[in-house]
């Protein structure tokens, strides 16, 4: 089975899983998942929406964000770790929206990755979710499992992995996939003990086909 085949299968398998591939960051305007995806570096996406509710309600919107005071926000958005970096790259990067973008959130990997705190992840979750572009988000668990899987050669380089899916998913279903791959890891394929003999997933798995087999993926 190719990496290619094998991404068909496991797409089937999660479709039929997982009808509803979301993203797990709540938001309900553009620039608040660009807020919430910075916070979520390094820190579980409940503890952000836990985080975000009482951020939105002292700070409305890009404008209050950008004028907000450094420590108190520092303050509200310590409890998803690394707070002090986050609150500056948070602050700057609305004022580079207001300043260059009049408020518009960039739909390009360009202009998204010239903002504060904006890394390729969280850019590609911008194009995919707000922009309905082809996109793959590259976190803990689109690393793990897609390396388990066989659909990456098992690095744990982002960038990797990121060219390596682009190249065996169609452009249409690879947001998506990214959002069941999390919902996956969540319910089944964990990072120290997977569920395997739960997994939807089992029978076109690498991990899997390897440990009966001792066969090769290609």
């Amino acid at each position: 089975m190719t990496k290619k085949q094998r991404a068909l299968a496991i797409i089937d398998r999660l479709k039929a899983e997982y009808p509803q591939a979301v993203c797990s960051l709540d938001y309900d305007e553009p620039w608040k998942l660009l807020i919430a995806v910075r916070l979520s570096a390094q820190c579980k996406d409940s503890r952000v929406n836990m985080i975000t509710p009482e951020l939105f309600k002292k700070y409305p919107t890009m404008q209050a964000v950008a004028n907000s005071d450094i420590d108190e926000l520092t303050d509200i958005v310590r409890p998803c770790g690394l707070g002090a970096s986050k609150a500056r790259d948070i602050r700057a990067c609305m004022s580079d929206l207001i300043e260059r973008y009049a408020g518009r959130i960039p739909n390009t990997m360009e202009e998204l990755l010239s903002l504060p705190g904006i890394g390729r992840k969280s850019a590609n979750l911008i194009l995919g979710d707000i922009y309905h572009k082809p996109a793959v988000v590259t976190d803990t668990h689109c690393i793990r499992i897609s390396g388990r899987m066989g659909l990456t050669d098992g690095t744990k380089n982002p960038a990797s992995v990121e060219k390596q899916l682009l190249k065996i998913l169609s452009p249409e279903e690879s947001n998506d996939f990214c959002h069941r791959l999390v919902l996956h890891g969540r319910e089944v394929c964990a990072s120290r003990k997977p569920k395997c003999d739960e997994c939807c997933c089992a029978d076109v798995c690498a991990k899997n086909i390897n440990k009966t087999t001792g066969g090769k993926h290609k």
